[in-house]
């Protein structure tokens, strides 16, 4: 069997993407590594085995092109409704909470929330098959 460890994504500013994640997700360097020309930073929390692995090309200046390619990461969080709250106290703009009814019946409450980077993450409420 495989074993998720870890998605990385490149950023452009390691400490405005680092304040990012640890604000919205209370996730922390679990390791950094710096090489010439590039560092790799993995973020992890408490919650789970699974890091975020930012990576910074040194020299970058313009910021990447996601296309259409990407999709989203999923967190889940034991109160999606709180969490959506501090997230906009803090000032990093959700977007709307959405309760997921395609047959009538709940499936999932959600929201998405974009990293400086602009890659989107979806926070979902803790439940069911989103544990």
């Amino acid at each position: 069997m495989a074993k998720a460890i870890h998605s990385m994504i490149r950023v452009l500013d390691e400490a405005r993407s680092v304040a990012f994640y640890q604000t919205a997700f209370g996730l922390k360097v679990a390791e950094r590594l710096d090489y010439e020309t590039f560092t790799l930073i993995y973020l992890s929390n408490a919650e789970t085995e699974f890091e975020l692995e930012l990576t910074v090309n040194k020299g970058r200046t313009e910021p990447y092109d996601l296309g259409d390619g990407y999709g989203h990461l999923a967190v889940s969080v034991a109160d999606v409704s709180a969490e959506h709250a501090r997230l906009s106290e803090a000032g990093l703009a959700p977007r709307k909470l959405v309760d997921f009814a395609p047959g009538g019946e709940v499936i999932a409450r959600f929201f998405f929330i974009a990293d400086p980077d602009g890659y989107q993450i979806e926070v979902l409420q803790r439940g069911g098959r989103y544990l």
